[in-house]
């Protein structure tokens, strides 16, 4: 049930606004306050998912009263109601965070519209918030370890910089949960994360895939398209095991990160683009570079800030938390109730050789919650876990 609340001193007006929104639909819940005092004591006590205010009232008028309300609750919508003086101030409420205004006297049709609008906007707003936490939950960096808390607390003062972050480590430590927590602490995490497995597209599509193309510039190329950098303006691009991209795309690479700008294939007009480079990589590209397989100028503009994702192996009291976290995670997934680990079992599974490190460790633990007992037994382990 939508909760409205009406600021407004004068009480035609707010008689009139209270029954245009009652006759509209009997689920809406309204209250009233005749003067902004009233308005902002309401505002803190109560929750609300619209305030419609008067902008000319006596003890404290709307802009104040915008102002306080949001420093209170910042989401909360507002829509100003103007006399015909106060068009100006009106439109100046909106830079200052309210929704809209309507005039006096109220018209049907544009009240009803601008509350239904306002509704519909906040509810994008709490779906966007549930999204990123549930974002935010699937990339979740777990562990206490000496080295996970060092790669926290690194993310923590690199994350708010632009400098650009190469994170190595082996294939399943988790180097994509550390190019997500980067974004997710940045100034850019409002914008886009666009995630581009190097590895998994052919080195000739490559060029393509990060910087677009032109219409006719290849057989396949029916329409024009743009690229991952692109799409990612404003935000930050991941470069998963960049380690695997051609040298004639890392040349492109080397000149977007120098210039801010790229062209798409088969054009030669150039395209700004304001991008965050994170990469990561399994490879040593030290070796790489002596081979002649990875520029040494890209890995130097890359390799600004370096983030070592350590082996499971190298972090084994994390195991039980590991453990915890997919079997919670797991049972949400699947609509069930959480399975217990013994003790014994979480022992054993801290001794393992942990060649595919994390990825590993979850496929273990979603086997050993379906094949074992109603609590998983050091037996279950020796039997299921097959190492």
């Amino acid at each position: 049930m939508a909760k409205i609340l009406v600021i407004e001193d004068e009480a035609a007006i707010r008689r009139v606004l209270i029954k245009i929104l009652s006759e509209e639909n009997k689920a809406y819940e309204l209250e009233e306050a005749s003067d902004g005092l009233e308005g902002i004591e309401l505002i803190k006590k109560n929750e609300y998912d619209l305030v419609l205010c008067d902008i000319k009232m006596p003890k404290m008028d709307g802009v104040e009263v915008l102002q306080a309300g949001k420093k209170i609750k910042p989401e909360l919508p507002f829509v100003m109601i103007s006399g015909h003086g106060d068009i100006d101030t009106a439109v100046n409420t909106m830079r200052m965070g309210a929704y809209d205004y309507i005039s006096k006297p109220p018209d049907l049709n544009r009240l009803l519209n601008t509350v239904r609008n306002a509704f519909d906007k906040q509810q994008l707003v709490v779906e966007n918030k549930l999204l990123k936490k549930k974002v935010g939950k699937n990339y979740e960096m777990i562990g206490e370890s000496k080295n996970i808390s060092m790669i926290k607390e690194m993310i923590e003062k690199v994350a708010p910089t632009d400098a650009r972050v190469m994170i190595t480590g082996p294939n399943g430590t988790g180097k994509e949960l550390v190019a997500h927590w980067l974004h997710q602490k940045s100034e850019r995490s409002k914008g886009p994360m666009v995630e581009v497995n190097c590895a998994a597209i052919p080195s000739e599509l490559i060029e393509s895939e990060l910087f677009g193309h032109i219409k006719g510039a290849f057989t396949s190329a029916v329409k024009d398209r743009a690229g991952k950098f692109e799409a990612a303006n404003g935000g930050t691009i991941f470069l998963d095991e960049i380690g695997d991209m051609s040298l004639s795309a890392q040349a492109k690479v080397l000149r977007a990160l120098q210039e801010n700008k790229i062209s798409r294939v088969g054009s030669d007009k150039d395209i700004k683009v304001d991008v965050r480079v994170v990469a990561a990589t399994n490879k040593d590209l030290k070796k790489e570079i002596e081979d002649g397989k990875f520029r040494e100028d890209l890995y130097h503009r890359l390799a600004v800030i370096l983030i070592d994702v350590p082996p499971l192996n190298d972090r084994r009291e994390d195991i039980p938390l590991l453990i915890e976290h997919f079997a919670n995670k797991i049972a949400t997934e699947q609509g069930n109730a959480q399975k217990a680990f013994s003790k014994d079992a979480i022992k054993l599974l801290q001794e393992y050789d942990w060649t595919g490190n994390i990825r590993e460790l979850r496929n273990v633990v979603e086997r050993l919650i379906i094949l074992g007992g109603k609590e998983v037994t050091k037996g279950d382990v020796e039997l299921f876990a097959s190492k």
